[in-house]
């Protein structure tokens, strides 16, 4: 048998706020997008930006964290694995998504990240 190997490694930073879910047999399930950018030179010499936007999906304790402490804009660090899914839609045409399911998540930024992310969610005209 050959040998294969389903590892992706992702910094980004998050699309939405998690949706964290339970299964109806009570397992917690979080989803979110992340976007993960890259700056490369064209042939005319221009600088450009690409964005990818990767779906995410992460169970159990690691899920019920995502959505304790990740908000929209967190920087994170995903290690995970591929997960192809299909199904049939309403109409009858086959659809197939590509999404990331996380195994580890580190969280980037630290307490300063956080601080801006709140300080951006005050009211400018309050004093302090």
């Amino acid at each position: 048998m050959a040998a294969s190997l389903n590892k992706t490694f992702l910094i980004g930073n998050l699309t939405r706020d998690v949706d964290l879910k339970y299964t109806s047999s009570g397992k917690p399930v979080a989803n979110f997008g992340l976007a993960v950018n890259r700056t490369y030179t064209n042939p005319d010499g221009e600088k450009v930006d690409d964005v990818c936007f990767v779906d995410i999906v992460a169970w159990d304790r690691l899920a019920e964290v995502c959505g304790e402490y990740l908000t929209k804009g967190r920087p994170v660090f995903i290690e995970g694995r591929l997960q192809m899914d299909s199904w049939e839609s309403e109409d009858g045409q086959k659809r197939s998504k590509l999404k990331v399911v996380a195994q580890n998540i580190q969280f980037l930024g630290g307490a300063k990240a956080d601080a801006e992310a709140a300080s951006e969610e005050e009211d400018p005209d309050v004093p302090f």
